[in-house]
């Protein structure tokens, strides 16, 4: 049996999967091996299984075999294996160390790299896996790698004829199911004489 997954999130007494067995005398059914961490809980004369406790995913999947025994005679019996998958939710936002970073840029400077980003994300796989943009500031004057977070000026910059300050405002973005989460830090470049 391979039931569909569930969610990291579910509560105790989630139903999971019906045992049934083809056999003309009650049986009983019991979870004789596999659920260490007794996650799960099946009832004795339906076959159904349900979850005992709240779930951790480390743990997962879990495999574990269910036996129906003849409710008469319990030298006759027959085991099935049950494998358990859960989803991974995502349950961080990504995390700027600073919200606010402030950098210098001397003016008449060729397109240049100004300062790398790095957000940390507290989910695993996709959910943590990163991608970074600019949400608001001046788009044609900056730009950011969105795998490495590198944020680079475009053009040179006149301190004499143009602003002295610019804000950008970057995101980072995880790749996270059921929806994607982002987290934001300013930059504010100055730009030196």
């Amino acid at each position: 049996y391979k039931p569909t997954p569930l969610s990291e999130k579910a509560l105790p007494d989630t139903f999971v999967e019906q045992i049934s067995v083809l056999y003309n005398v009650p049986v009983i059914y019991s979870i004789v091996s596999g659920d260490q961490n007794g996650y799960f809980v099946i009832d004795p004369s339906t076959g159904i299984i349900r979850t005992r406790k709240n779930l951790t995913v480390e743990h997962f999947p879990v495999s574990f075999n269910v036996q129906a025994t003849d409710s008469s005679n319990s030298n006759i019996h027959n085991q099935v294996t049950v494998i358990v998958e859960i989803i991974d939710e995502n349950d961080f936002a990504p995390v700027f160390p600073s919200s606010l970073v402030e950098e210098e840029l001397e003016e008449n400077l060729p397109a240049t790299q100004i300062v790398q980003l790095k957000a940390q994300d507290k989910d695993a796989g996709r959910n943590g896996f990163l991608t970074y943009g600019i949400l608001s500031g001046d788009s044609l004057k900056f730009r950011i790698d969105e795998a490495t977070g590198i944020l680079y000026s475009t053009t040179s910059f006149d301190y004499e004829e143009e602003a002295t300050e610019y804000q950008i405002v970057v995101y980072a973005e995880d790749d996270g199911i059921p929806e994607k989460k982002r987290g934001y830090c300013t930059v504010v470049i100055k730009i030196i004489d």
